[in-house]
């Protein structure tokens, strides 16, 4: 990719697909399942439900998962990671997911439960994403995502090694990437390019963080390695004293990143909402898409758990 990339003709229609993490309260359900609920009238591809680390989530994960099956009638995706547990124990996960009408697996490798710890692979588990795609095949005709670093996985080796174990997943099975949150467009534009280069011709399908929380999001980009420019950390001083001007400034921040995206052709967009609805149904405004009426959408969900 050069470095001023020439625009094209953005899609008519962006489409997107939102994130979501467990609950840990019955308050924190509430929230959950109406930020899903009202996300879900944009019409999103999947909604997926995260997998903490070292699996410590995994009850909670697999109940908030078919809960949203039940309250939205979006296709669901349920996280599954190899940290601490024997094939035979993810396998059962993966089955369980089935089970509750959960036809897609987003499959990371994961991190160790101990923040900072190097991952060890469980003695009778599987030893990383690509090894967990093929297992997962060999269950069920599950559609599965994988993770993609467009900055590097920061226990990579290389760049070079990091796309090469992209490549080795998608081989393995796996029918799209997810990117990591990044803040500059030129991070992903770059990305994309080399992994076409690479002969990468999965969809690579950018992740997008509305920024709810200035010193949240610094936390995370430290933990990720992903870049924020100095530009954006003077756009984002001071925003947390004042959480009107922060969700205004924030939303249109990450709107101008995806308007930039959609000028070079891309057409997919994966929100991390941080279970949080404003932010993301005002970026899918942004982005053009309608939102269904709120008998449209209990309409729609009616006839999908009917026809299932």
């Amino acid at each position: 990719m050069t470095d001023s990339p020439s625009p094209i003709v953005p899609p008519a229609t962006a489409r997107v697909s939102f994130e979501f993490f467990p609950p840990r309260s019955d308050e924190a359900e509430k929230t959950l399942m109406g930020t899903a609920q009202k996300l879900a009238a944009f019409g999103p591809e999947f909604v997926s439900m995260t997998y903490g680390a070292g699996g410590s989530t995994r009850e909670r994960s697999l109940q908030a998962a078919a809960a949203l099956v039940r309250a939205t009638g979006t296709p669901v995706a349920g996280h599954l990671t190899c940290v601490g547990a024997s094939r035979e124990e993810v396998n059962a996960v993966a089955r369980a997911y089935w089970d509750c009408g959960i036809r897609h697996i987003v499959a990371l490798r994961g991190d160790a439960a101990e923040p900072g710890s190097a991952f060890t692979p469980h003695p009778a588990g599987y030893r990383n994403a690509a090894e967990l795609v093929a297992g997962l095949r060999a269950i069920a005709p599950f559609e599965i995502s994988v993770a993609a670093y467009p900055e590097t996985h920061p226990e990579a080796a290389s760049p070079q090694a990091d796309l090469d174990n992209l490549r080795r997943k998608l081989d393995a099975g796996a029918t799209r990437a997810i990117t990591q949150f990044f803040f500059t467009p030129e991070t992903f534009l770059r990305f994309r390019d080399k992994a076409a280069g690479a002969g990468i011709t999965a969809p690579i399908v950018p992740g997008i963080l509305p920024i709810a929380n200035v010193a949240q999001a610094r936390r995370f980009a430290a933990q990720c390695g992903a870049h924020m420019p100095p530009e954006l950390l003077r756009q984002l001083d001071g925003l947390d004293a004042d959480p009107p001007l922060r969700a205004e400034v924030t939303t249109a921040i990450a709107a101008q990143l995806c308007a930039t995206l959609r000028r070079h052709g891309v057409e997919d967009f994966h929100i991390y909402t941080l279970n949080r609805a404003l932010s993301s149904a005002a970026l899918c405004r942004l982005l053009g898409l309608p939102a269904a009426s709120a008998a449209q959408s209990t309409a729609g969900r009616a006839r999908q758990v009917v026809q299932a």
